[in-house]
């Protein structure tokens, strides 16, 4: 018996502006609801706050003028499971390790982004693109995260150049 799975790709790009950022999520959601995956959903709105968090970094952190960033989304639905990857590329070398994020201190007012985003993605990370800058991108499913062991997120994980705090990427 063939279990059949449909794969979806979505490329947007966006300036890298706090409105091209908050424009991201609910293009996201569209996106998602166009492939079968409604808003509201749990699927829909971690990818939503994954988008938020990636694109508000991108447009924060990653901005060149004159430049944009580009969300990208995969989408692959099996008969019971789905798996959406979120990749955020901008075109600023400095990268983000995700092997140091940790949560803000509760008076600062940022800093809180990619510990949101390792909390709820299964994996997330940093790679190389075509092109100057990087991509950070983040994974899940329907099943919500999976608590990775001691020191396998160092393992599934590209880190930035040393010295690179996410904490000052946030």
């Amino acid at each position: 018996m063939t279990h059949s799975t449909a794969v979806h790709e979505s490329t947007h790009a966006s300036p890298s502006t706090r409105l091209g950022a908050s424009l991201a999520r609910p293009a996201a959601v569209a996106r998602l609801d166009d492939w079968g995956v409604p808003p509201g959903s749990p699927l829909s709105d971690t990818v939503a706050l994954l988008v938020a968090e990636l694109a508000a970094n991108a447009a924060r952190h990653g901005r060149v003028p004159g430049r944009t960033f580009e969300l990208r989304l995969l989408h692959q639905q099996a008969r019971t499971t789905a798996v959406v990857r979120v990749e955020v590329s901008d075109t600023h070398p400095r990268r983000p390790d995700p092997t140091t994020v940790t949560m803000a201190d509760v008076d600062a007012d940022g800093g809180r982004g990619l510990a949101l985003v390792a909390a709820v993605a299964d994996d997330w990370g940093v790679e190389d693109r075509t092109g100057p800058g990087k991509t950070v991108w983040a994974q899940t499913g329907p099943a919500g995260p999976a608590e990775p062991q001691q020191g396998e997120r160092e393992s599934r994980t590209e880190s930035g150049p040393p010295g690179v705090s996410a904490a000052h990427y946030d």
